[in-house]
């Protein structure tokens, strides 16, 4: 329900605060209560996914101050759902130590642009950068350095391919500088890439570290697609991608749980963006690991020893699943229910009210058997093709498997 009581008199009845009620917050609210622990979400509706099992909903935007204020003064600590939030007016509450992870720790990673100088000052390799206001002053000659394509994206706000803009030539590149604020975009060389990559780990208040297996993620359209668990094995890039999680969370002091996308090929391995949340290439490690990257955001909030991090299964398939059009001839009740009949379907349906094309609308994971990655590949594709062909992505595939 929504609550219209006094914010400044209020005892703390939850155990966790959630900013955000999509189905990030759903599954942080799934994991708490298989924790026995009380959780409140602010969100826009009680009918958002996660305000759907929480204990409390403070019907609020997330941004909205006075909800802040609300769920800061009736939970114990307040995690975030998502990276986009007001960090300077959540400051005012002079209460950081309630946030995890900390304002301070999350500050560099809320926008591409403090990201980007972030892992320059850490030397980590990442494709060649600068903002669109410096791109802006460039001689004709410096701008022929950058070689066409480019990749233009917005500082604020980019998922799911949103905020990404391919720049084919002078004639797109010019007409892009004159369309858009110069403070909200940032140029990027266009990278080619064998896999895309990513880490996902968290880090507790004592400092100890726990990764999940790093995975390979498949997208169509600029959208995730689907992730396979492990990706193949190679001891130095493990050791490469694991130094750069480790180097970025003890530089900021962070605790939570943070993913780590990369781009891999000729180049080796480059950051291409940081999410200081839970992540979708994580959500096989709900069914795959002894315990999930939800579980660990939830320990480590409050105040629980995190298990360690092991699989549980040679390795794991999830695919996500989208909106499709309104008039696709099957069913969502039918297709979830033909879904569910599948061997070894793991389904998480989120709870959407309205299935809007292209939205995430659940996911569904199998465990697999195979003992090398060529098996375990193998069984992906198979089971790839049995969930498309009763609920297929609105993105066609572009990418070849590997």
């Amino acid at each position: 329900m929504s609550s219209k009581r006094n914010i400044n008199n209020i005892r703390k009845n939850y155990s966790l605060g959630i900013i955000g009620g999509g189905q990030l917050a759903l599954m942080l609210t799934e994991a708490a209560k298989n924790r026995n622990l009380d959780v409140c979400v602010q969100t826009k509706s009680p009918f958002d996914p996660a305000a759907l099992k929480a204990d409390y909903v403070i019907e609020a935007d997330p941004l909205k101050i006075k909800g802040n204020k609300y769920l800061l003064n009736i939970c114990e600590k307040i995690i975030f759902e998502n990276e986009w939030i007001k960090i300077e007016k959540l400051k005012s509450f002079e209460s950081d130590n309630v946030f995890i992870p900390s304002l301070k720790a999350i500050q560099p990673l809320v926008d591409r642009i403090s990201q980007k100088k972030l892992i320059d000052s850490l030397n980590i390799p990442c494709p060649k950068w600068t903002t669109l206001k410096n791109f802006k002053k460039l001689t004709e000659e410096e701008i022929k350095k950058w070689n066409f394509p480019l990749m233009a994206k917005s500082n604020k706000g980019g998922y799911d391919g949103k905020g990404n803009k391919k720049i084919h030539n002078l004639d797109e590149l010019d007409s892009f500088l004159v369309q858009n604020d110069y403070d909200e975009w940032l140029i990027e060389e266009w990278i080619n890439y064998d896999s895309e990559l990513a880490l996902v780990g968290s880090r507790d208040q004592n400092g100890k570290i726990r990764v999940f297996p790093i995975v390979q993620t498949f997208q169509a359209n600029k959208v995730c697609d689907w992730v396979l668990a492990p990706a193949a094995k190679n001891y130095d890039l493990n050791s490469f991608a694991l130094n750069i999680f480790s180097s970025i969370v003890n530089e900021l002091n962070y605790v939570g749980v943070l993913g780590i996308e990369f781009f891999f090929g000729i180049n080796g391995l480059l950051v291409n963006e940081i999410a200081p949340r839970t992540h979708n290439s994580a959500h096989f490690s709900i069914e795959a690991c002894t315990s999930s990257q939800f579980d660990q955001y939830i320990c480590i909030s409050s105040g629980i020893t995190p298990p360690e991090i092991k699989m549980i299964s040679e390795g794991a398939v999830m695919i996500n699943l989208l909106g499709l059009k309104k008039n696709f001839p099957i069913s969502i009740d039918s297709r979830l229910k033909l879904l569910s009949q599948v061997k070894g379907a793991n389904l998480h349906w989120y709870g959407k009210s309205k299935e809007i094309l292209g939205r995430k609308m659940a996911h569904i994971t199998f465990l697999l058997k195979g003992q090398t990655h060529l098996e375990r590949l193998q069984e992906a594709e198979e089971i790839l093709v049995k969930v498309r062909n009763i609920w297929p992505s609105p993105n066609a595939p572009k990418n070849k498997l590997k």
